[in-house]
């Protein structure tokens, strides 16, 4: 790969996520301190995610494997993007807020497929040039984070200012950045022509779903959408956990665990050429069940390290079974239905499990609602915890070793 494409491939990955971490993490606390939701109706903000990543292979299907560049859809969506964050900025209350939030996260989760479509189209062996693309995607993130807690947005102060509401308007402003960024990335052209027939698989990008024909790649869908489950809680509530637990600088801190990713991500490589995709996954899923115990035990003064921790192990949870799933995808999809197929995991992971987990997840954290507005925490994450132990056995038991290969 060229070093101008290596360096465009890079910035788009670090705007890409830079948007995303500028404003999701500290939403949970956005939205009841400013907007004064309750956790059912954060839940439902959340979840706005899931329904995006199920219309987004649609999107994909639609468009970017037939009729339009990639990069060129890429930056349509991400100049809407920038308006629609602008209005949430402005937002001022939840009635108007929801709406907006839900057609922002429908073109944002498609943006998601398309950022991995363009990266994979460069690549003549992703397993081993993915990560070292995508660990800007990760700096990205941490960078967000870092930058709302150096202007104090997430502090007591900042919450009781309405601060985080600027949070809407640098996410506005680098959408914008990457939308126009986004025409001057390689060309992605749709790997089908104008000319073939149509059908209505091809038009709403279903072939993609031959791909649960095979036995393990089926098995590896199921337990995407089960593992999506328990990410959910980390997604809700991480940021008013951190608060509750009276963490100060709670963004910087939950940005942590993205400082891990990137020393796992670089590691992936590694693990997939020694142990295999199978054995890495496991691990992946292993870190879950052991964060949330972190989780559950660690959040008082004394037990500080223990909380600290399990962010770190966001690193191995993400990097293990959602980048490296994602390899796995595109070693499977073959050329014609790349986007279709990126698509077709996004639907999996941010869509269905997440949907499903954001529900339930919200219904978990009112429940134990204690007094003066808190949670029992100790509580809240032991199901998570639990659930993926059960994901980890289903994978475990079912799903048959088998080396990532590229088909021609």
């Amino acid at each position: 790969m060229k070093t101008r494409i290596r360096v465009q491939l890079s910035l788009m990955m670090f705007l890409e996520f830079f948007i995303w971490g500028a404003w999701y993490v500290t939403m949970g606390t956005y939205l009841p301190n400013t907007l004064h939701t309750t956790d059912p109706e954060t839940a439902m903000a959340y979840a706005t995610q899931s329904w995006g990543a199920i219309l987004a292979p649609f999107i994909i299907g639609l468009i970017a494997d037939k009729y339009i560049n990639a990069e060129r859809v890429l930056g349509i969506l991400h100049l809407l993007g920038a308006l629609l964050m602008y209005l949430l900025y402005s937002a001022p209350d939840f009635a108007l807020f929801y709406p907006y939030l839900l057609f922002y996260m429908v073109m944002y989760m498609s943006t998601l497929a398309l950022v991995n479509s363009v990266a994979f189209n460069q690549m003549e062996d992703p397993a081993k040039e993915f990560s070292f693309i995508r660990v800007f995607g990760t700096l990205g993130w941490i960078s967000a984070g870092l930058l709302i807690s150096y202007l104090s947005w997430d502090s007591a102060e900042g919450i009781s200012n309405e601060a985080l509401k600027y949070t809407f308007l640098m996410a506005s402003v680098c959408s914008a950045i990457l939308g126009v960024f986004s025409f001057t990335l390689p060309k992605t052209p749709p790997m089908k022509t104008r000319s073939e027939k149509a059908s209505i698989s091809d038009i709403l990008g279903l072939d993609a779903l031959g791909l649960l024909r095979d036995r393990n790649f089926l098995y590896f869908f199921i337990s995407s959408i089960l593992i999506c489950i328990p990410l959910a809680f980390y997604f809700q509530n991480l940021s008013v956990f951190l608060t509750e637990s009276k963490v100060e600088n709670s963004t910087a801190w939950s940005s942590f665990g993205q400082f891990s990713e990137i020393l796992f991500l670089l590691l992936l490589p590694f693990f997939l050429k020694k142990y295999g995709f199978k054995k890495t996954i496991l691990v992946g899923m292993l870190a879950w069940v052991v964060r949330y115990l972190l989780f559950s035990y660690g959040n008082n003064d004394n037990l500080f390290p223990l909380l600290v921790l399990g962010i770190f192990l966001h690193g191995i949870c993400y990097d293990f079974f959602f980048v490296c799933g994602q390899i796995y995808t595109d070693s499977k999809a073959g050329e014609k239905y790349k986007s279709a197929a990126q698509g077709l995991i996004t639907l999996a992971t941010y869509g269905i499990g997440m949907l499903i987990g954001f529900w339930i997840a919200g219904k978990i954290t009112d429940f134990y609602v204690i007094e003066n507005a808190g949670h029992d925490w100790a509580s809240v994450w032991l199901f998570p915890s639990g659930f993926a132990f059960f994901v980890l056995i289903f994978f475990a038991l079912f799903f048959k070793n088998e080396k990532i290969t590229y088909k021609a």
